[in-house]
């Protein structure tokens, strides 16, 4: 059987859906066409001239990047700068690029738990949950179908609550209604009398971004013309899709052993942090990529060390006391570094769902960052 990019896409909306990645971020297929068959993909952080003259010589029908080429619209596709210049000779070559960025960040088992698998964290869960991204779906039900539209929401993906699947809450009541002359109903005839019928309400959760799909199973289920239902929004983080990632070390090092790890299995020459190098860490935050923004996640996570990168230099002094003790060691080891085994992460989950497929994690370097030693 021919897998095509639709194919991919979609399983990876599994995984990390789209609607989980940030605002300014712009994820999925980027170049190409949804139907194009791949028998052969390239796997890279970035998308740089290197890894596109590697994509050319594999022969390979996609490429998929982590970081997007495409973060705007281009004002043009000519070859008179980098980005236009790339997406021209994608487009020219016929193969087709994808991005999975922030999504995959977000995603359980994504990007920050890799890092923090990398770095020998056992015990690991998100740093915190996705807020605002789930809503309470209530639905009336005639008691007599209340089970076939349970099932029918949960079949769809409603009703997770952090470990736990199929949850639901119900009540009985009685729901009226007068049929109008052109309505189809389920009891009564059209244009007769009020009708009084015994009801369910049914509550199930519901990500944002599965809202649709619920909707429409529960629609398919529901014996009435028109399905009476609310959805209100929901004050609580999503356990499915959260930010960064904490776990706890085997053994506790102090903080010069543990920058030692840190260099070692990122293979990082040098690294930037803060901290008391004698201080015992044992429960480590992370977060792949740019995660300066969690810092206060994770203090008030309890973590002893956060690793993360592209932290500015104010930025390190937000985990001083009012004394000026450090309470929390940051690191910073650097952007690639935190978020290269993003692409051998790809490469072993796509293997397992398509292994006919072949997946090749890039050769290519493709941070043009260097670390002078002097």
């Amino acid at each position: 059987m021919s897998i095509c990019v639709q194919d991919i896409d979609a399983a990876l909306q599994e995984w990390a859906p789209a609607e989980t990645a940030q605002s300014y971020d712009n994820v999925g297929l980027q170049i190409g066409r949804s139907s194009r068959e791949v028998s052969r993909c390239l796997i890279a952080l970035d998308l740089t001239p290197d890894v596109i003259a590697e994509a050319k010589t594999l022969d390979v029908d996609c490429i998929i990047t982590h970081h997007p080429l495409l973060f705007r619209p281009l004002e043009s596709l000519t070859d008179a700068s980098l980005v236009s210049s790339m997406a021209l000779e994608m487009a020219e070559s016929g193969i087709a690029l994808y991005a999975i960025h922030t999504n995959l960040d977000a995603a359980r088992d994504g990007v920050s738990f890799e890092l923090a698998r990398t770095l020998g964290l056992e015990h690991i869960d998100f740093l915190s949950g996705l807020d605002n991204s789930q809503v309470k779906l209530v639905i009336f039900v005639p008691l007599a179908r209340i089970e076939d539209v349970r099932e029918a929401a949960f079949a769809a993906g409603a009703g997770q609550i952090g470990s736990y699947t199929e949850c639901s809450y119900s009540h009985g009541g009685t729901g009226t209604f007068r049929p109008g002359p052109d309505s189809n109903p389920a009891q009564g005839t059209a244009g007769g009398m009020r009708e009084s019928v015994s009801e369910v309400r049914l509550e199930v959760l519901t990500s944002r971004w599965l809202l649709p799909a619920v909707l429409e199973a529960v629609k398919e289920a529901h014996p009435y013309e028109e399905v009476p239902h609310d959805i209100i929004a929901v004050e609580q983080s999503f356990s499915g899709a959260g930010i960064g990632a904490i776990g706890t070390l085997r053994s506790p090092l102090n903080l010069s052993s543990f920058l030692n790890l840190v260099s070692k299995v990122l293979d990082v020459d040098a690294v930037r942090f803060v901290g008391d190098e004698e201080g015992e860490i044992s429960k480590v935050a992370v977060c792949g990529g740019s995660g300066s923004d969690f810092i206060s996640l994770a203090k008030r996570a309890g973590a002893d060390a956060y690793v993360t990168s592209d932290v500015t230099y104010h930025r390190f002094f937000e985990v001083m006391n009012e004394t000026g003790k450090i309470d929390m060691a940051i690191i910073d080891a650097g952007h690639y570094e935190t978020e290269k085994m993003t692409e051998s992460l790809l490469q072993r989950w796509l293997r397992d769902r398509f292994s006919e497929v072949d997946w090749i994690r890039t050769k290519t370097k493709t941070s043009p960052v260097k670390i002078w030693k002097g």
